[in-house]
């Protein structure tokens, strides 16, 4: 991973083009939790809610969504998942220029933080834009 504490100057937000929240669930145990959970942030926020995912993809050692959003939504999103995970797990993390960093170095956690496989994210990718939303929200946050 890059060696960031070396740094001359802080970094910009500008860097961040948007974020991931990732919900982890047990598609045994926790999936109807985590279902409620995802029905609820579709009803309160805009934001692009991700396929299930009931088996390990990518990074991730276990079966969760993804919600993209913008980053004006972080404000009320990230606090309100704060309040509302119940007993799943959420990495929050930017999307930046360097998605190893990002999930590794950058993230933050709600619940307990779960193992990455960090081996399988590059170094240096495209800086990943919001998609268009496919939430229709009509509760308030």
């Amino acid at each position: 991973m890059t060696d960031v504490s070396h740094d001359p100057a802080p970094r910009s937000l500008r860097e961040i083009a948007s974020f991931h929240a990732h919900v982890y669930y047990d598609p045994y145990a926790t999936r109807p939790e985590a279902e409620r959970l995802r029905a609820w942030i579709g009803e309160r926020f805009s934001v692009t809610l991700g396929r299930w995912h009931d088996v390990k993809v990518g990074p991730h050692d276990q079966a969760m969504f993804q919600v993209a959003f913008a980053t004006e939504i972080f404000p009320e999103l990230v606090p309100w998942l704060m309040l509302n995970h119940g007993s799943l797990s959420i990495l929050v993390h930017p999307n930046t220029a360097n998605p190893r960093r990002d999930h590794l170095g950058d993230p933050l956690w709600i619940g307990p933080a779960l193992d990455l496989h960090g081996e399988k994210l590059p170094e240096e990718g495209p800086m990943e834009q919001a998609p268009a939303p496919n939430t229709h929200p009509v509760l308030r946050p």
